[in-house]
């Protein structure tokens, strides 16, 4: 059960962190603000570093990972290009971002319930991407 649990997590957390990175740099190249701009390259960089992790952690499973779903990620591209299309500001990048980070914690809270009996190291990593993605939200306020 404990490995089970382990591997379900560790794909949610892959498949989460693919959605914040990938929405990093959707929107990344419309700010305008040098300050938004940083905040949002380093979160991407602390994606990427536990992105990592996680595929290490899976690899040891032998475990390729999980891809975010394509319905979530389809929509995600387009409410992106849409709002960004008709409202290309910083206010719209961090209202999207403050979104998708806030599903980001409620998805991946869900999940650590769930699978409450993987091990420490891969709720640990979840708790991490969890951190960032609210630690982003609260940076980013000021945009709003």
């Amino acid at each position: 059960m404990i490995e089970q649990d382990t591997i379900r997590l560790l794909r949610e957390c892959d498949a989460g962190v693919q959605m914040g990175m990938d929405a990093i740099n959707q929107v990344i190249r419309h700010v305008q603000a040098p300050a938004l701009e940083k905040r949002l390259a380093g979160c991407l960089r602390e994606h990427e570093r536990l992105n990592d992790e996680i595929k290490g952690k899976l690899h040891q499973y032998q475990d390729t990972g999980k891809n975010p779903p394509m319905m979530a990620k389809g929509m995600s591209w387009m409410k992106t290009n849409v709002e960004l299309a008709l409202h290309d500001s910083d206010h719209t990048i961090a209202d999207l971002m403050t979104d998708g980070c806030n599903m980001g914690v409620k998805s991946l809270n869900k999940y650590l319930n769930e699978y409450e009996a993987a091990d420490e190291e891969s709720k640990d990593m979840a708790k991490r991407l969890i951190q960032l993605e609210e630690k982003l939200a609260v940076d980013i306020r000021d945009f709003l």
